[in-house]
C-alpha cells in the first residue's frame, strides 16, 4: 500500500516534524527527535540517516528513503532529491518507487498522517528541508522543526578540534561545493577558524582556494571522515601539505573519494591541541569489531558496554533455546509452586525465567503465583528479567554472580523457621550440578527441572563466517566453554590476528584446546568484567604504538592485505 493512501491516523489535520538527526552518531539525536519518531506515522528520511532515526520509529510506520547519493542527483526538473519506499508493506503495484519527497510529505499530511522528514545534521543547514517547509506554509499544513547537531559542529568536536578558546576567534563555516569566489576571498582574507564542508577528494582543491585567497601555506588543517562513528578518521597537516599527506596515508586516489569530510582551517586545529583533546578516535577499542557469541537480548548490556570504549558489536548467536523433549517434568514442578510445595525458586538464567513465564501463561497464571514462595536469582541480568514479570527476587549474589555466590549467600534449612524444605530449580539440560550438591548439603531438598534445552544455533550468514576465519573481527568474547566449542563449530576457528578474551580458566582452557591463543581473561567471572579487561587490553596496546612512534592500528589490520580494504570502507 502507498504511503499516500494509508488509512488516516492521529490528529484530524496531518502534521509534518522536520527533524535533525545529526551527523552519524545515533546517541545524538535529541528527547524531541526520539519522541517524534515513535508517534510517526511516516518516516522520510535521507538514506544516510535511516538507520539511526528508524529504530526509533513504531512498529508499522511507513518508511522511505532517499537513494545513496540521491542528495547530489535529484530528479530531473524538479531540483528535489529522489525517493524510494524501503519498507515493502508500504508500496504496491502500479506506485513508482521513486517519488518527489516534498510532494510525498505533503500528500501524507494532508491525509491526516503524521510525518517525521529526517535529515542529516540540522534541517535549519538543509536546503531542501527548507523549500519543504515551505511548501507547507503555503498549503496550511502545520509543521514544526526538531532542531538536530550540524556535522559542521559535532564532527570536529568529535575530532578533538575546538573552534573557538578564550581569545574567541572568529569562526567562519564554509560549503565548498556552493562557495562563491567571494566567499573564499573573505575567509582567505580572514585570520578565524574556517570550517569546511567538502569531500575527500576535493580537499586539496578547498585548501588551494584557501592559499589563493591569502591564507599561508603553513597554517593548520585537520580533516576529519565519517565523523561522529566509529569508522572516523582524522588527518592533521597543513593547507600546503594536505594533498601529500592524504596520498601517504593512502586514502586517495580512492573509489570512494566523494565521501563528504569536515576540514577544519586554523591554530585551534594544530597538531598539539588534537593530541590532548582527541577524546573520541582515543577510546581504548575505538573501531574494534567485537564478535559476542550471544543473543541480542543476552548481550544487550554488553554491547552497550563494549560501544562506549568506541567498539562495534556484532552479536552471533552460539545456542538456540528449546523447550524440554517431555514436559511432563516441568508441568509438575509449576503445579507444585500453586500448591505449595515448595518453600524456594531459584533462577539460575534469564532463559529460565522465560521457560517458567510461558508455562505459567499457557496454564493463565501471573506472577501472584509466586505468593508465598521466596525467589533467588544468579545474577543482576536473571533479576531483571524476573522484575519485568512482576517477581522481584529475595535473593541476589552480594559478590559473584554465579551458583558459587549463589550458595554463600544461601540460608541452610532450618526446621523451625522453614514450614516446607523443597526448592524447585528450573534450568537447562546441560547445567552443571554445583548448584544442586551445594542446596543438598545445606539441608535443602531439589527438584531439579530441565526447563529447557540448549542445542547449537543455525550459522551465521557467510559474510560473518568469512570475517570471523579471515580476521575480519577485531575480538571475539567467550563467556563460557560452550560458546567456544559452538561458535568453532558453526562458523569456523577465529584467525590468528583476533583477540581471544575469556570469562575464566576454564573457557579459556576450552579455547586453547581449539587451538586458540588467549590473550585476556576477565579477573573474575562477569561478562562486564571481561569487557572491562578487554578495554583495558586496548588501551596497553595504544599506549605501547604511541611510546613507539607508531601509528595507532586494530588487530584486525595487521592480517594480509587489511590496509588496502579498509582504505575503501
Amino acid at each position: 500500500m502507498s504511503p499516500t493512501t494509508l488509512p488516516a491516523a492521529g490528529p484530524e489535520h496531518g502534521h509534518v516534524t522536520f527533524l535533525g538527526a545529526g551527523p552519524g552518531d545515533p546517541g545524538l539525536l535529541t528527547l524531541r527527535a526520539v519522541e517524534a519518531l515513535a508517534s510517526a506515522d511516516v518516516l522520510v528520511a535521507e538514506h544516510e540517516v535511516l538507520d539511526v532515526v528508524r529504530v526509533h520509529a513504531r512498529s508499522g510506520v511507513a518508511v522511505m528513503s532517499t537513494e545513496p547519493g540521491s542528495s547530489s542527483d535529484p530528479i530531473p526538473g524538479t531540483g528535489a532529491p529522489q525517493l524510494t519506499v524501503v519498507d515493502g508493506s508500504s508500496a504496491t503495484a502500479g506506485v513508482p518507487a521513486v517519488r518527489d519527497a516534498a510532494h510525498l510529505v505533503m500528500e501524507a499530511a494532508r491525509g491526516g498522517r503524521r510525518v517525521v522528514r529526517a535529515v542529516s545534521g540540522d534541517p535549519g543547514l538543509d536546503a531542501y528541508a527548507a523549500e519543504e517547509m515551505l511548501a507547507c506554509a503555503r498549503a496550511g499544513v502545520p509543521f514544526e522543526v526538531v532542531p538536530g547537531v550540524a556535522a559542521a559542529v559535532g564532527v570536529p568536536a568529535y575530532a578533538g578540534v575546538p573552534l573557538r578558546d578564550a581569545e574567541g576567534a572568529d569562526v567562519r563555516f564554509v560549503d565548498a561545493r556552493t562557495a562563491s569566489d567571494r566567499c573564499w576571498t573573505e575567509v582567505g582574507a580572514s585570520d578565524g577558524t574556517v570550517v569546511v564542508s567538502t569531500t575527500l577528494d576535493s580537499v586539496a582543491a578547498a585548501a588551494g582556494e584557501l592559499v589563493a585567497a591569502g591564507r599561508k601555506p603553513d597554517t593548520p588543517m585537520t580533516v576529519t571522515v565519517a565523523g561522529t562513528t566509529t569508522r572516523q578518521r582524522t588527518w592533521t597537516a597543513t593547507l600546503g601539505t594536505i594533498a601529500q599527506t592524504l596520498k601517504q596515508a593512502k586514502v586517495l586516489p580512492s573509489p570512494e573519494g566523494g565521501r563528504p569530510v569536515i576540514a577544519v582551517v586554523g591554530e585551534r586545529s594544530a597538531a598539539a591541541q588534537r593530541d590532548q583533546l582527541s577524546w573520541f578516535e582515543n577510546k581504548p577499542l575505538f573501531g574494534w569489531r567485537v564478535l559476542v557469541p550471544r543473543t541480542k537480548e543476552q548481550a544487550a548490556s554488553l554491547s552497550d558496554q563494549l560501544r562506549s570504549y568506541g567498539a562495534v558489536p556484532h552479536e552471533v548467536p552460539t545456542i538456540a533455546v528449546e523447550p524440554p523433549r517431555t514436559p511432563q517434568q516441568m508441568e509438575r514442578a509449576v503445579k507444585g509452586l500453586v500448591t505449595g510445595r515448595y518453600e524456594w525458586i531459584a533462577f539460575t538464567s534469564v532463559n529460565a525465567v522465560k521457560a517458567v513465564r510461558e508455562k505459567f501463561e499457557e496454564y493463565g497464571l501471573d506472577a501472584r503465583a509466586f505468593a508465598g514462595i521466596k525467589v533467588a536469582a544468579v545474577g543482576e541480568q536473571t533479576a531483571k528479567a524476573l522484575i519485568a514479570f512482576g517477581v522481584k527476587p529475595d535473593l541476589v549474589p552480594s559478590g559473584e554472580q554465579s551458583a558459587a555466590g549463589l550458595l554463600e549467600d544461601w540460608p541452610p534449612y532450618d526446621p523451625v523457621f522453614d514450614p516446607i524444605d523443597r526448592v524447585f530449580l528450573p534450568r537447562a539440560d546441560i547445567a552443571t550440578e554445583t548448584l544442586v550438591a551445594g542446596l543438598i548439603e545445606l539441608g535443602w531438598e531439589v527438584d531439579d527441572v530441565t526447563a529447557y534445552r540448549t542445542v547449537r544455533a543455525s550459522p551465521p550468514p557467510a559474510e560473518t563466517r568469512e570475517a570471523i576465519k579471515g580476521g575480519g573481527f577485531d575480538a571475539v568474547l567467550f563467556t563460557s566453554s560452550s560458546t567456544v566449542r559452538n561458535l568453532v563449530g558453526i562458523a569456523g576457528k577465529p584467525h590468528n590476528v583476533t583477540v581471544i578474551a575469556c570469562i575464566g580458566p576454564a573457557t579459556a582452557k576450552t579455547a586453547e584446546e581449539h587451538g586458540l591463543r588467549v590473550d585476556v581473561m576477565a579477573p573474575e567471572p562477569s561478562v562486564h568484567k571481561l569487557a572491562e579487561a578487554l578495554a583495558d587490553f586496548g588501551l596497553k596496546r595504544r599506549a605501547a604504538a604511541v611510546e613507539a612512534g607508531d601509528p595507532v592500528t586494530r588487530p584486525s589490520e595487521r592480517r594480509p592485505g587489511a590496509r588496502r580494504r579498509r582504505t575503501t570502507t
